[in-house]
């Protein structure tokens, strides 16, 4: 039986087109302006959507007034303040100087 990996390093097989290849990347895309802000606003949307789901679940966490459940809320607000960082250092290296980049040009 031939895994993912031996489809993916054997040749294409004659006759089959390039779009029935599976999920090939287009590493020209990627590599393009609009591939790199693309990959950028995703980790920062990333950043965003991983505080406001940590900061429901350690509110929710809180209520029972567990030791457990103070425990994870404490473990909750950790994750989101190094989410936030993520998202700042995000903002502040890739997205903010990619907007004043692009009034210059």
């Amino acid at each position: 039986m031939l895994s993912a990996r031996d489809r993916r390093d054997r040749p294409p097989e004659e006759g089959v087109s390039a779009e029935l290849q599976g999920f090939a990347v287009d590493k020209n895309f990627l590599t393009s302006l609009k591939g790199i802000l693309l990959e950028t606003e995703l980790d920062f949307l990333r950043c965003v959507s991983a505080i406001i789901i940590f900061l429901v679940v350690s509110f929710a966490a809180v209520t029972s007034r567990d030791g457990a459940a103070i425990a994870a809320f404490v473990f909750g607000i950790i994750l989101v303040s190094v989410f936030a960082y993520d998202a700042f250092k995000i903002y502040r290296t890739d997205i903010a100087p990619g907007a004043s980049q692009g009034d210059r040009q």
